[in-house]
């Protein structure tokens, strides 16, 4: 009985070690950066993304006065990596190599039992937001149309004048993410510009 006890016990030792080692190697498989960069810096797709943190989706967002059929509605989904997400978790702004996943659905109103309301059908469009040392405002926006990897818009992009003036934290815009509005606020990370609109708003 002991002699077999030995051996079983032997056996469950080298089956935990067994898949201890498995565990690892799957996690380093895993553990692919989110940001990448093709040979002459175009952003690779990130095709997990939808596997990243959700912060929030809006609907019908504009910048400037809307225009067009009103009818049309969308919803803009917003992704971050999960690295990112838990390092703001600690110090209330973004680290390196940040990469946010805006996608961009279209609305629909009439479909399988729905008779009021809207919900998202297919993507329409995407873009990324990414915060990386090479670009000379520390943030650069790639726009996606399908999974081909994108050349990254000029550092005066609107985008980047945009988020640069208005954006609540390192031109991010946190304002519109409410899970994080409150981790920015107790560790007072507001950009002052923020600030100043928002009071001056009041």
């Amino acid at each position: 009985m002991q002699s077999g006890t030995r051996i079983l016990a032997g056996a469950l030792a080298v089956a935990l070690v067994g898949g201890l080692t498995a565990a690892a190697v799957s996690r380093a498989e895993t553990a692919a950066p989110a940001v990448s960069y093709t040979a002459d810096g175009k952003l690779n797709y990130p095709k997990d993304y939808r596997t990243w943190v959700y912060l929030s989706s809006g609907m019908d967002m504009s910048y400037a006065e809307r225009t067009g059929d009103v009818n049309q509605h969308v919803f803009d989904n917003v992704f971050v990596n999960r690295a990112a997400y838990d390092a703001y978790q600690k110090t209330g702004t973004w680290p390196d190599k940040t990469i946010f996943m805006l996608e961009v659905r279209r609305a629909g109103s009439r479909g399988s039992i729905n008779k009021a309301g809207l919900y998202q059908t297919e993507v329409g469009g995407a873009e990324a937001h990414v915060k990386d040392k090479r670009f000379s405002s520390g943030w650069a926006f790639f726009p996606f149309n399908s999974a081909a990897p994108s050349t990254a818009l000029a550092q005066t992009s609107q985008c980047n004048q945009c988020h640069e003036k208005h954006g609540a934290v390192d031109t991010t815009f946190v304002q519109f993410y409410p899970t994080l509005m409150p981790k920015a606020q107790e560790m007072k990370t507001l950009a002052a510009a923020y600030l100043a609109e928002e009071k001056g708003g009041q």
